[in-house]
């Protein structure tokens, strides 16, 4: 073992406190690129990360041997040294072909790489029941009661299912987040305008309901089912509330004000919509989705950017960077 490594149960969060210091750590690889510099020496640029963020490695001693042996999804043990770099933490691989060991699923706690929501998730589920109770009208409460009251399995899962696999509330409980917020973001907004509060409700808490089959939390981490990936969140989630409401005879017309919210949230054609919203409730829970979505990754984003910065790194998802003045909303 190196001469001071630290080798404890690290997570990218801690690596700020071990600047200038060699580490050995489990992490995820997101990315890589095999890369050259002008006098034609290679060298391995990746993008590593665990539960709690992310950061940049290079290899400049087994670039190309490594590109090889490594995939996106690779679980490894890293050795190197942490240093600050461009503005960002990065860890620099040792001159050791086992500086880098490719891990198989036995050897790592796939847990470490699947991160939960850092909201209370008794109090959300409280808020859920609590919306539920809300609702007045009575075959919208009965669908609502018989997703989360009476169908515990169903329930249970839905508490711990993800709303994403990268781009927002990709974590454990994400989607009880996302839709409990989207949800008492529309109660909220049901007070200014002429809207069906109790459709925007259940609306609101069922638009994302088919991400419970669409997503499966692995040893790998978050992945996209078999069924998730032949129909997509949209088609399951309108299945799903069909079969349910018929079954508990909910009126045709409800259903279909229901289903259209489903099938239109995305928005546009473009953006994955079957229909866009053609009724007032639609529009709103797309808008109020689609900023829950973004606010929770530009929160994401500032999050893990260093604190002396006044921008974060471009993101593809939003097409941008983010100006976060080089302080946090929390100071």
């Amino acid at each position: 073992m190196p001469k001071g490594l630290v080798n404890h149960e690290l997570f990218v969060q801690d690596l700020r406190d071990h600047i200038n210091n060699n580490v050995e750590i489990v992490l995820k690889v997101r990315s890589k690129k095999l890369q050259e510099t002008k006098d034609s020496k290679k060298f391995l640029i990746m993008t590593l990360e665990d539960r709690t963020g992310s950061v940049r490695a290079v290899d400049w001693y087994n670039a190309e041997l490594n590109d090889r042996r490594l995939k996106e999804g690779s679980v490894i043990r890293v050795r190197g040294r942490v240093v600050f770099f461009e503005n960002r933490l990065q860890i620099n691989v040792e001159n050791d072909y086992n500086a880098v060991k490719l891990l198989r699923k036995e050897e790592y706690d796939y847990t470490k790489f699947v991160a939960q929501t850092k909201k209370d998730l008794d109090v959300l589920k409280k808020k859920l029941f609590a919306l539920v109770d809300q609702v007045k009208d009575q075959d919208y409460k009965k669908l609502l009661r018989a997703f989360f009251v009476e169908d515990r399995e169903f329930s249970e899962k839905f508490f711990r299912s993800p709303a994403g696999m990268r781009v927002h509330h990709a974590y454990i409980g994400g989607l009880l987040e996302h839709s409990v917020t989207v949800a008492e973001m529309c109660k909220e907004i049901s007070k200014y305008y002429p809207l069906n509060r109790d459709l925007l409700i259940t609306g609101a808490l069922l638009h994302d309901i088919g991400k419970v089959e669409e997503y499966v939390v692995t040893e790998s981490g978050i992945e996209v089912s078999t069924e998730g990936e032949l129909k997509g969140h949209i088609a399951i989630g309108v299945m799903m509330v069909r079969e349910r409401a018929k079954k508990i005879n909910v009126p045709e017309r409800k259903i279909l004000e229901v289903e259209h919210i489903i099938l239109s949230h995305h928005g546009e054609l473009e953006w994955g919509s079957p229909v866009v919203p053609k009724t007032m409730e639609a529009l709103i829970v797309h808008h109020l989705e689609n900023l829950d979505s973004k606010l929770a990754r530009f929160t994401e984003i500032i999050e893990n950017t260093e604190a002396e910065q006044e921008w974060t790194e471009y993101d593809k998802n939003l097409g941008r960077r983010i100006f976060i003045r080089g302080e946090r909303i929390d100071e």
